[in-house]
C-alpha cells in the first residue's frame, strides 16, 4: 500500500478538502446572515439533487459520459465510471447534516463538527493510508485511520474552541475525552464501512451524520 499516493488521488483529496465550505456555509450563513436555517437545508438539497441529476444523466447518456470522463477522470476513481460519484455521496451527507441543524442550534453545531471532522478527516485517511499505508484493514489501512485521528483530534481540541459561537451554541466543552471520543468516532466509522447484506454504503452518505449525533450526544 505503501508509495500508491498517486496525483490523481491528491487531487481528489483537494477537492474533497474544499467541500468544507459546506459545513462553514451550512451553519454560519443562518448566524451571520438574514437566511434562515431551513432556506439554507433547501439550497444543500438543490445542490444534492443538480449532483444526482449530472450523475444520472453522464451514467444514462452515452457522450455526456464521455465528456465527463475525459475532462474529470483524474478527479473519479475507477469504480464511479458506473455508479454515483464521491461527490454526490459528499451532497447527500451534508444535506443529512443540514436537515439535522434545523432542530436547534446544539445540533447545527454538531452538525458543523461531524461534517466538517469529517471531510477532513477522510481526506488525510486517504492520503496518509496511501502515502504510507501497510497495515490493511479490508480496504483501509491502519495507518490511515490514526492519520485521521489524530488530525480530528488536534482540530476539536486545538481549533474548535476558538471557532466562533460553536462551543456556546453546541452545549458542550472540546476536552480531552470529548476530543478522543469524536474523533475515534469518526476514525472507525470511516475505517470499517457499513454494510447491510451485500451493500457497502458508501462513507460519504452516513459517517458525517452518525458523527453529528455522537458530538450532540456526548454535549
Amino acid at each position: 500500500m505503501a508509495g500508491k499516493l498517486t496525483k490523481e488521488e491528491v487531487n481528489r483529496k483537494l477537492l474533497h478538502i474544499i467541500a468544507v465550505v459546506l459545513p462553514i456555509g451550512i451553519y454560519f450563513i443562518p448566524l451571520f446572515t438574514s437566511q434562515s436555517r431551513t432556506r439554507v437545508t433547501l439550497f444543500a438539497f438543490t445542490l444534492f439533487t443538480l449532483s444526482f441529476l449530472i450523475d444520472i444523466f453522464r451514467l444514462k447518456i452515452g457522450f455526456l459520459g464521455k465528456l465527463f470522463t475525459r475532462y474529470l477522470s483524474s478527479m473519479m476513481r475507477e469504480t464511479e465510471s458506473k455508479q454515483l460519484t464521491g461527490a454526490t455521496y459528499v451532497m447527500a451527507g451534508s444535506l443529512i447534516c443540514s436537515v439535522l441543524s434545523l432542530y436547534g442550534e446544539s445540533l447545527a453545531a454538531s452538525a458543523f463538527i461531524g461534517l466538517t471532522l469529517f471531510i477532513l478527516g477522510d481526506a488525510v485517511a486517504a492520503l496518509v493510508g496511501k502515502a504510507m499505508g501497510r497495515v490493511k484493514i479490508g480496504d483501509k489501512t491502519l495507518e490511515g485511520a490514526l492519520g485521521c485521528f489524530s488530525f480530528c483530534f488536534l482540530l476539536s481540541y486545538f481549533i474548535f474552541p476558538f471557532v466562533p459561537q460553536l462551543q456556546s451554541n453546541w452545549g458542550g466543552g472540546f476536552t480531552f475525552v470529548a476530543s478522543v471520543f469524536v474523533s475515534a468516532g469518526v476514525a472507525l466509522l470511516e475505517l470499517f464501512p457499513l454494510r447491510i447484506g451485500k451493500l457497502t454504503l458508501n462513507d460519504n452518505l452516513y459517517v458525517p451524520g452518525a458523527v453529528s449525533l455522537l458530538a450532540w450526544f456526548i454535549a
